[in-house]
């Protein structure tokens, strides 16, 4: 039977993935990311988890046994943050290029320097190009629920890609609200046993990740490029089965509310933007202003196919990011114009960098930028705000 706990984000994900049935945690805690496998360490340690734990001595070896414990063929877990996924870049290319199935919680956190423990996305962005799936989730809910499923997309035969499930520092990590833990029989009915074709198996020795170079490397690159792609469909499947299964679904790629009659649509990711804009989106419709909500659920693969069907018919978006790519723009906003690229008439677009280093935001503040986004949309196509204190 399924049961209800009054837990925080970061206890849910480690719900999530004991449910799985993970065989190997490898992980070096780092804040706030701890409390995942410390709670995983507690389930084994309680016998409530058949698994083993590696107790590694930094991110980088933590990625490294994640690595060799998939490649023998366990289901592998792991959890980091901020300069930890830093730490672990190198690795995180040898397991997306090697195709390995590794699911990874990150618990968003600022990267130094100034130095902070808050919340915000830079640190998963700063990974967006080493070949993993990202999915950002709203609660610690559906932070438990897209744990399961990652298993079952990153596994699937067609996709065989590692996947970060990223929740927001503190704001979801150390929150506390009611989940439902779901029932043990059900998550193996809809998680098959971790399965692959290729394994280490001492008597038919094999060569993994071999050096490769010009055209073979592009061979494999291409691979990875189909794999993305193919994932998208997983993605969609694979919630639209968990909802079935579970009476939970989160809109596979995307999550949209109250976007079909839209003038104005807010893009955010993580639950502290797009908690904020639900109720601004509300509080606009109360005074006439037909708004809407678009949260990313999948930052990679890119959604491109949906932002454009979602946003086609709005007059003004705006695209919230907690994140900043130097010299240019938000990196989230750089995304949805490139989907948006050639729509006649294209929406005016508008870039709000706010939330950084855990800093409030608040439905005020969102609904304060999308009205003012609109009053210039028919003048400025795009425009830069920018959340900070003189």
């Amino acid at each position: 039977m399924s049961e209800k706990k009054f837990t925080t984000g970061a206890d849910a994900v480690a719900y999530g993935a004991k449910l799985a049935r993970v065989g190997v945690i490898s992980a070096y805690p780092i804040t706030p990311s701890t409390h995942i496998v410390e709670q995983l360490a507690t389930f084994i340690a309680n016998g409530e988890l058949d698994a083993d734990f590696i107790k590694a001595e930094g991110e980088h070896s933590a990625m490294a046994g994640c690595f060799g414990a998939c490649i023998a063929g366990v289901r592998t877990f792991t959890a980091t943050a901020s300069h930890g996924l830093a730490y672990m870049h190198e690795m995180l290319s040898w397991v997306a290029g090697g195709r390995f199935p590794v699911v990874m919680a990150v618990a968003n956190r600022s990267v130094g320097a100034p130095w902070s423990i808050w919340g915000e996305h830079q640190d998963a962005i700063l990974q967006r190009d080493t070949g993993w799936i990202q999915f950002y989730v709203e609660t610690a809910q559906e932070a438990l629920d897209t744990t399961i499923q990652a298993f079952k997309i990153a596994e699937n035969h067609t996709v065989s890609t590692p996947v970060m499930v990223c929740l927001d520092g503190f704001n979801i990590s150390h929150a506390e609200e009611i989940v439902e833990i779901p029932d043990q029989d059900k998550v193996d009915n809809f998680l098959p046993p971790f399965s692959r074709s290729v394994v280490l198996d001492p008597d038919n020795p094999l060569i993994i990740d071999v050096g490769a170079m010009g055209r073979l490397t592009g061979v494999w690159r291409f691979e990875q490029i189909q794999a993305m792609e193919a994932a998208k469909k997983v993605i969609e499947d694979v919630d639209k089965e968990f909802g079935k299964v579970f009476g939970r679904s989160y809109g596979g790629l995307v999550d949209t509310y109250k976007c079909e009659d839209a003038e104005v649509t807010v893009v955010g990711m993580g639950g502290l933007a797009c908690g904020a804009t639900r109720d601004a989106v509300d509080s606009m419709r109360n005074n006439g202003v037909r708004a809407g909500m678009l949260r990313l659920r999948s930052f990679r693969p890119f959604p491109n196919e949906l932002v454009r069907q979602h946003l086609a018919k709005a007059k003004s978006v705006v695209v919230i990011d907690r994140d900043f790519s130097y010299g240019n723009e938000g990196a989230v906003y750089t995304e949805v114009k490139a989907a948006l690229y050639g729509l006649q008439p294209c929406p005016s677009i508008t870039n709000f960098i706010g939330g950084l280093a855990g800093a409030d935001l608040v439905a005020q503040e969102v609904q304060d930028i999308t009205q003012k986004a609109l009053q210039t949309a028919s003048t400025e196509r795009t425009k830069l705000i920018f959340q900070y204190t003189e």
